[in-house]
């Protein structure tokens, strides 16, 4: 059996990876959209300062290896682990890929993480029918979808308010210093943030296809090289930067001051780190779409372009559905070959 399916295997693993570098790509704006927009750093500064981070996030995961549940709910949360099988691996990374190179040409700051969660339901349903979905994981992802832009929005919203009221005495120049040397961090932490919850999700891919081809020995568990493999392709996409996003992100849903920068990307952050505890695979797009919103409202509700806004809440809703088909026809082509 190992044999036969080593070619297969590895083939497969180079898909999930190229994903990953993909996944980074298409959402290098979510982790520097707020320090492009602000011109606190240049757009070449930036990717590279977001790919360090995103790859630093491995460090963080040898220290608290309870941050790897992201990983096991891709992997064994949303698909029943024991019906899966290379041809539904092979689906789910066709039908996410599909949708991401069409969202990335036309600029829309869609998820990657949802791309890969239609793919992988679509496959497997259409491997093993409705009964292989696993509803609490595959539930509190879709939940996810309108919890994480809206608790994001909220909590940006809540910081620019209370840090608004602390420096309500200090001069101009002053708080422009201090919020320019917060917006630095914050967008480190969003950065790190990104890369421990996306990276997850392809280590779950990879290590649920060791899994269902007898490669992966003892209890289903993230091996060592799967990880820090993601982390180096995540870290490489990012590298490369997405710029048809980054300006719909940084720039056409609102205009930011390094106030507002630091408020949404520390709303983001503090909602990755949530997340990525209780292993839920959010969306790091909606997340940073929501708490750009919430840092836009609490200037004003003019300053945010809704129609922009809108265009980009209108993709969140067809990711799924339509990652789903595109695996599905996939998975079924190769019952075909």
């Amino acid at each position: 059996m190992h044999e036969l399916a080593l070619p297969l295997l590895a083939g497969l693993i180079i898909l999930a990876l190229a994903f990953d570098f993909l996944n980074g790509l298409h959402d290098a704006a979510n982790s520097i959209a707020t320090v492009v927009a602000t011109r606190l750093l240049g757009p070449v500064q930036a990717v590279a300062f977001a790919a360090f981070f995103n790859f630093a996030a491995y460090f963080l995961m040898l220290a608290f290896p309870s941050l790897h549940k992201v990983a096991e709910t891709i992997g064994k949360g949303l698909i029943d682990k024991d019906l899966v099988t290379p041809g539904v691996v092979f689906g789910a990374l066709i039908g996410a890929m599909f949708w991401n190179v069409v969202t990335w040409l036309k600029g829309i700051p869609s998820s990657s993480s949802h791309a890969l969660v239609g793919g992988i339901v679509g496959a497997g349903v259409a491997h093993a029918g409705f009964t292989s979905i696993q509803w609490t994981g595959l539930n509190m992802t879709l939940v996810a979808i309108v919890l994480s832009p809206t608790l994001g929005m909220i909590l940006s919203m809540l910081i620019m308010l209370a840090t608004s009221w602390l420096i309500a005495r200090a001069t101009v120049s002053t708080a422009e210093r201090s919020f320019r040397a917060l917006h630095l961090v914050s967008s480190a932490a969003y950065s790190v943030g990104h890369g421990l919850n996306d990276a997850q999700k392809t280590m779950g891919i990879i290590t649920v296809l060791l899994y269902s081809t007898g490669y992966l020995s003892g209890e289903f568990h993230v091996p060592h090289w799967v990880a820090i493999s993601c982390y180096i392709a995540i870290g490489l996409g990012t590298l490369m930067g997405g710029w048809r996003i980054i300006e719909t992100m940084g720039s056409r849903i609102t205009k930011l001051s390094q106030h507002q920068g630091f408020s949404a990307s520390t709303g983001g952050s503090v909602m990755l780190f949530a997340a990525s505890a209780l292993g839920i695979p959010v969306s790091t797009t909606h997340t940073i779409t929501g708490s750009i919103i919430g840092a836009g409202v609490a200037r004003r509700a003019s300053a945010v372009r809704w129609g922009v806004a809108g265009n980009v809440l209108a993709a969140w809703f067809i990711t799924i559905p339509a990652s789903a088909t595109v695996g599905a026809l996939f998975y079924l082509l190769t019952r075909l070959l």
